[in-house]
Formats: C-alpha cells, sequence, structure tokens
C-alpha cells in the first residue's frame, strides 16, 4: 500500500507546475521537497500514520485540480485593485520582490550594505585599522 501512496504523491509532482518567478518560494519545489522527505526510501517506506497520508494526498489533490474554484466560481475575474491575474503574478514575482525591498531602504542602509565588510574578518580589519588612526 505504501508503494501506491508513493506513486500518487510522485504523480502529483510531476503534473504539479513549477513557478520559476518564485525562486525559492514557490508551492510545487516545496512539495517536491516534502515528498521526497517523507518517502526517503521510496516505495519501501513505511507509513505511521496512512490516514493522514492519504488525507494530505487528497488535500493537495484538490488544489492542483481546482476544485475549489470550480465549486466556487467567482461572478467576475477582479479583485479589489482592479489588476489582472498577470500583472498580479509579476508583482509577486521574487525579482519585483526584492527591486521593491531595495527601494524601500533607507539612504543610511544602502550606505551601510554598499560600503560595509561582508564577513567577520573584514569588520575585524575594518576595527583595527579605526584603532590606529591618529586622532586629531
Amino acid at each position: 500500500m505504501a508503494a501506491s501512496r508513493y506513486r500518487r504523491f510522485l504523480k502529483l509532482c510531476e503534473e504539479w507546475p513549477v513557478d520559476e518567478t518564485k525562486r525559492g518560494r514557490d508551492l510545487g519545489a516545496y512539495l517536491r521537497q516534502r515528498v521526497a522527505q517523507a518517502f526517503r526510501e521510496g516505495e519501501n517506506t513505511q507509513i505511521a500514520e496512512p490516514e493522514a497520508c492519504d488525507q494530505m494526498y487528497e488535500s493537495l489533490a484538490r488544489l492542483h485540480s481546482n476544485y475549489y474554484k470550480h465549486k466556487y466560481p467567482r461572478p467576475r475575474d477582479t479583485s479589489f485593485s482592479g489588476l489582472s491575474v498577470e500583472e498580479y503574478k509579476l508583482i509577486l514575482s521574487t525579482d519585483t520582490l526584492e527591486e521593491f525591498k531595495e527601494m524601500n531602504k533607507g539612504m543610511w542602509k544602502k550606505l551601510q550594505d554598499k560600503f560595509a565588510p561582508r564577513n567577520p574578518e573584514e569588520k575585524q580589519k575594518a576595527w583595527a585599522r579605526s584603532l590606529s588612526r591618529p586622532r586629531t
């Protein structure tokens, strides 16, 4: 029975798309990682809680098949902001979020990031140089 569960999860992982614009935050990539952890021994993995495993699979399968999107259709494909799905995807991409994060940094923080030493050795050298300078 564990072999069939493993194959069902593998099939789900194959079908689940990976969104390359969400590096490090993609649900498909996370799902693959968790399945690999849960089934370390492949088809020979012993499952401690088979009912919970089946329930997890069914929940993920419903999400993947857009079960709730079809069960509860929206009258319009808009949101309170009026943005389209494509515009939301662009805004929520990792690159755009990093740009926003950089824009929100203050001038002092930007200067610190640009000129501050990167590792502990550089910090120690910079501190030693500041001590050896003559004071005026």
